[in-house]
């Protein structure tokens, strides 16, 4: 018998070339040209996603979901409470029975050691839909949008406004993928992890001063200052973070052509304030769109090379 060979998984940018992080994004552009003018392209009929949530989700699971029926496919929701894994079946043996019965495997949870684990034991692509350490599939859909409204981001400069998150640290991953220069302000305390940052060299570095970080920035990207797990520091974390506030006058600092982004949910008023999520030239809600375009090219990718 012979021996099936290794799936390609997406757990972070690195898992990609900087010439396939490339190509996925001028494809889903195409993706969304062909849905605007009703183009059908269902290369993935009679293929199943199975999409397991730890983690609460809007544009997460309605995208991939979407995305598997425009493509042909189809695709199934697995909570914990659903699974043996909510009972304590170890992670390596669900990984070794759902892969011989779908075709890929999307996993949205808390600890990125759980997304490799089962990537390792998998038989098919695994996706990683979030984690407390990256957030590809969001960086996918973000970068798309600066392509579509600005053209190349290569050399140009980034402001992160925020958490050091897994936001944060795939940004830094796309830093070193799409050749751009990343500010990162945030307090002491929130900074990314080192393990993250230090493979960036000098193309990222941390700037405790938001209004500096900005000034001449390209594009300006904040995220919630309070992720899921995180409820409990609510009260310390607003007092952290309350000079973080993107608003007008910090994006007028910026670049005269910058963008603003927020993977949302976003909670006006505090890392960001409405005038700037709700500005009739934002680009969020195109951000959030492009969840949709990013994934489709993305699993055409790993499952219709």
């Amino acid at each position: 018998m012979t021996k099936p060979e290794q799936p390609r998984h997406f757990l972070t940018l690195m898992d990609l070339s900087p010439e396939e992080l490339r190509g996925l994004i001028a494809r889903a552009s195409e993706f969304k040209q062909m849905q605007r003018t009703g183009t059908q392209h269902t290369p993935l009929q009679n293929r199943v996603l199975a999409m397991i949530f730890e983690k609460s989700s809007t544009r997460t699971r309605v995208s991939f979901e979407a995305g598997m029926a425009q493509l042909g496919g189809s695709a199934m929701f697995l909570s914990p409470r659903d699974t043996q894994l909510g009972r304590g079946e170890p992670i390596e043996d669900t990984a070794r029975v759902l892969s011989r019965m779908v075709d890929c495997v999307m996993i949205r949870t808390f600890a990125h050691s759980d997304v490799e684990t089962f990537a390792a034991h998998s038989q098919v692509p695994v996706i990683n839909g979030l984690t407390d350490r990256c957030h590809p599939c969001q960086l996918l859909a973000d970068m798309q949008t600066y392509v579509e409204h600005r053209g190349d981001i290569a050399g140009k400069t980034v402001a992160w406004v925020g958490d050091g998150n897994n936001m944060c640290h795939s940004y830094i991953e796309a830093a070193q993928r799409l050749d751009f220069s990343l500010r990162i302000a945030c307090p002491e305390g929130y900074d990314p992890e080192s393990a993250m940052l230090e493979p960036a060299g000098a193309r990222c570095e941390i700037i405790r001063d938001p209004q500096r970080a900005v000034a001449g920035a390209d594009l300006v990207v904040t995220d919630t200052w309070i992720s899921m797990g995180q409820e409990e520091e609510k009260a310390r974390r607003e007092k952290a973070f309350a000079g973080y506030r993107v608003d007008r006058p910090m994006m007028q600092r910026a670049a005269p052509e910058a963008l603003f982004l927020h993977c949302l949910p976003a909670y006006r008023g505090k890392e960001v304030t409405a005038d700037v999520l709700d500005a009739p030239d934002s680009v969020v809600w195109d951000e959030a769109e492009n969840r949709l375009h990013a994934q489709k090219a993305l699993l055409e990718f790993l499952l219709h090379p």
